[in-house]
């Protein structure tokens, strides 16, 4: 039988406790339900194999994020341990705004997320909210103090981003302005001694398109330093469109790459993914209640051919993004969520060549306000939290 035939095999669907199982060969998708009260979950793998993982608790309008890691192999994970300091500084309302998570060198850990109406301190205007950042304290036994990483682009709405490379530079990114969503600009701050300090925050966008108000943004850094910024931009109020842009120099200087057009009058409300393989960098978008995707040659830069997942376009939100050891990667999204309002998660899995391989599958009870993430293990299979 060909190679292809024989990895992608559907063999079976069952149901184990929480757990859905869709057994494969060689690896499975399996699908965990996290603990009542856990939202949004983030995870991230670190150089060593280790898997990192926050979530948010409590009240949406004011809550809490949680850190748990799982080593390579476990199939446990540690207690989870409180990120912030002062008590329900997370908003998850809106399921864009809940903590980010970076991991750089030696497993330290970084978490950005938008302040609540309690978090401080605050900046000097009314709808100044703060951006807060805590990273992993030396012995990694805790976070450090979150600080606001704003000196002066305030104006928050929608969600944040970090990214972390191998040398110690950490990449805190948001969208702010006070004058209207066209005139909004994207921004960052930099670290370069693994976030012990900031520099002072610059506009990252050259075209000055403005930007989406309520929607998301993704940063990621992949292994030869390029960082990677997802952005919905919003001139005219009315041409949002998906935007990559793109640092070869260790995010002094960007270029700004159109991905995906889209023309509405109003705030969508979409989030954007980032995954990294060992020859490309995978990154996925909403349009249109579709989730589309596209693949970045690591060592050119090149912008592969856009692809969308697969059946009928509507409702679909929220894309998540994992890459196993081979090469092949698992696309997750939600279906049927909005304001105030659950759905059901589902996914795709694509060989190393792109291919979609299987039946979508699907899972519902996704609860309100959050979203699913996957992850690869170490034999190659992968697992999907929601």
């Amino acid at each position: 039988m060909c190679r292809s035939c024989a990895v992608w095999s559907v063999l079976s669907v069952c149901v184990l406790g929480n757990a859905t199982v869709l057994a494969q060969t060689p690896g499975t998708v399996e699908v965990t339900r996290l603990p009542a009260g856990e939202l949004q979950p983030q995870v991230v793998a670190g150089s060593d194999g280790v898997l990192h993982r926050v979530t948010f608790r409590g009240d949406p309008a004011s809550g809490d994020a949680w850190y748990a890691r799982r080593t390579a192999g476990s199939s446990e994970w540690s207690p989870p341990i409180q990120v912030n300091h002062q008590s329900g500084n997370l908003v998850a309302t809106g399921t864009i705004r809940g903590p980010q998570l970076a991991v750089g060198p030696n497993g330290r850990v970084h978490v950005v997320w938008n302040g609540s109406s309690k978090a401080t301190p605050r900046g000097p205007g009314k709808y100044d909210a703060p951006l807060l950042y805590a990273r992993m304290s030396n012995d990694q036994s805790g976070f450090e103090p979150e600080r606001d990483v704003i000196g002066s682009a305030y104006v928050l709405d929608g969600g944040s981003s970090v990214a972390a490379d191998a040398e110690g530079r950490v990449f805190v990114i948001w969208h702010a302005g006070s004058t209207g969503e066209e005139n909004r600009r994207v921004w960052m701050a930099r670290s370069t001694d693994e976030g012990v300090t900031f520099e002072t925050e610059m506009a990252i966008d050259p075209n000055s398109d403005g930007a989406c108000g309520c929607c998301g943004l993704k940063a990621g850094a992949d292994a030869r330093g390029t960082v990677y910024v997802l952005f919905r931009s919003a001139r005219e109020r009315k041409h949002r469109d998906m935007q990559l842009l793109m640092s070869r120099d260790h995010g002094q200087t960007f270029q700004v790459r159109p991905l995906g057009l889209w023309q509405v009058d109003a705030c969508p409300m979409s989030s954007e993914t980032f995954a990294e393989s060992d020859n490309e960098v995978a990154v996925a978008w909403e349009t249109r209640g579709q989730i589309e995707f596209a693949r970045i040659n690591k060592r050119t830069g090149a912008v592969g051919m856009t692809q969308s997942a697969p059946g009928k376009p509507g409702g679909r939100r929220l894309p998540a993004l994992a890459f196993n050891s081979q090469g092949e990667l698992l696309l997750a999204w939600t279906e049927g969520t909005g304001w105030n309002r659950g759905g059901s998660v589902a996914w795709q899995m694509y060989d190393a060549r792109g291919s979609a391989v299987g039946k979508t599958g699907s899972q519902g009870d996704l609860p309100v306000w959050s979203f699913a993430t996957p992850c690869a293990r170490g034999d190659g299979s992968f697992e999907i939290l929601y």
